[in-house]
């Protein structure tokens, strides 16, 4: 199933332009799931068919799914609270009602990769469309599933759930409470479902699709996003500049704003050619689209095939007489001073201005010491020397 993730800055019209992609892939023959976790219902309001907590067929091979982050929240939190049950008697902890429990912040967009992992694993769908949230939230939410794994191996690590029928009798001669059973089996699943969103978002058929309106704003929110999207790994297939005026106006002021859009469509399409594909301009309808009949007007790419997936090579070379390997981690749009790298271990943490990343060094490179790194045409070298105490010697 192919999947596309829409987001861009706030207030682009990323919401209108994910629906008329999935209104348009539907009248094409395709059967198309769109989900947004918006809790205004925004999706709704421009479908011109309310949204909810249950799929709703929105047109003939469209369906909309607005979870519901209440009902899920509540059915989490209610569901620990019987788990932890003995350890809150014994603090004199008041039980929580379901009904004096409200989603705390961030409640939707959890919602939303549950329902991106449940439609995925359904694959009852030609496209799933997703209406996420603006860009930084965006990436900081398809992080979110590769961090908490990260945080579950290091606090549960595998090797202390071996011992698991030690634990009371290390108890008893320590003195001290051991974690029980249901906090490794709580654990387990969380990273089970963490892994089914992971391997969602990293599907080879998952892309993401920028929505700016065209301008100086905008082309700062396309170098942002370029770059967090390159360290995250994932696939972009197309920028889409929206309210696009036309530039056949006899009015000075809205001449000017359409050929400042022109421009910044042109640099678009000039720069950021080998990152994002093609650059797609939606004309400005004079009006904020409603309904079918609105989203049809507007010009927006088809589906299309997924490009290929984002690589990050070592390379082995020589230099000064020694043997080198070189990692390349595409950073398009990344600068210089804004960037730090860390050796921790078997990981390397990469930090882009706003954006970081801890990631795995690939087997061969964890037997090697970092020997420099420098970023070029948008493209970070880390150069690697084997480390003589662990590197295989030859005879």
């Amino acid at each position: 199933m192919r999947t596309i993730l829409f987001t861009g800055p706030g207030g682009s019209g990323r919401t209108t332009v994910a629906a008329a992609t999935a209104l348009e892939a539907a009248r094409r023959g395709s059967r198309v799931l769109v989900l947004s976790a918006d809790r205004t219902d925004s999706l709704g309001a421009v479908l011109g068919t309310p949204t909810g907590g249950t799929p709703t067929a929105a047109a003939p091979g469209l369906t909309a799914w607005r979870p519901d982050a209440t009902a899920g929240f509540r059915a989490d939190l209610l569901a620990f609270q019987d788990r932890a049950s003995t350890a809150l008697d014994l603090l004199g902890a008041a039980r929580l009602e379901a009904e004096e429990l409200t989603p705390l912040p961030g409640a939707e967009e959890l919602a939303l990769l549950r329902a991106l992992r449940d439609a995925s694993a359904a694959d009852a769908h030609d496209l799933l469309v997703v209406d996420l949230p603006p860009t930084p939230q965006a990436l900081a939410l398809l992080s979110l599933p590769e961090q908490l794994r990260r945080y579950l191996r290091r606090l549960l690590p595998a090797e202390r759930q071996a011992a698991r029928a030690l634990r009371p009798v290390l108890g008893r001669l320590a003195g001290v409470p051991m974690p029980a059973d249901w906090l490794y089996e709580t654990a387990g699943r969380w990273d089970v479902e963490l892994a089914a969103v992971q391997l969602a978002v990293e599907d080879p058929d998952t892309t993401v699709r920028l929505v700016a309106e065209p301008g100086p704003a905008g082309t700062d929110a396309v170098r942002a996003a370029a770059t967090g999207l390159a360290l995250r790994g994932l696939r972009a297939d197309a920028l889409i500049g929206n309210r696009v005026l036309p530039d056949t106006s006899h009015d000075a002021w809205q001449a000017g704003l359409a050929a400042q859009q022109r421009k910044a469509l042109d640099e678009w399409r000039d720069e950021w050619r080998d990152t994002w594909g093609r650059t797609y301009a939606v004309a400005h309808l004079g009006r904020d689209p409603r309904g079918p009949e609105d989203l049809a007007a507007l010009p927006v790419p088809g589906a299309g095939e997924a490009p290929e997936p984002v690589r990050w090579p070592v390379s082995e070379g020589d230099a000064d007489g020694g043997r080198v390997f070189v990692w390349h981690i595409p950073l398009p749009g990344a600068i210089r001073e804004e960037l730090d790298l860390v050796r921790r271990g078997d990981e390397l943490v990469v930090t882009v201005g706003a954006h970081r990343r801890i990631v795995a060094l690939p087997s061969a490179l964890r037997r090697c010491t970092v020997d420099g790194a420098s970023l070029r045409e948008g493209e970070l070298r880390v150069r690697f020397a084997p480390d003589p105490e662990l590197w295989p010697r030859t005879r």
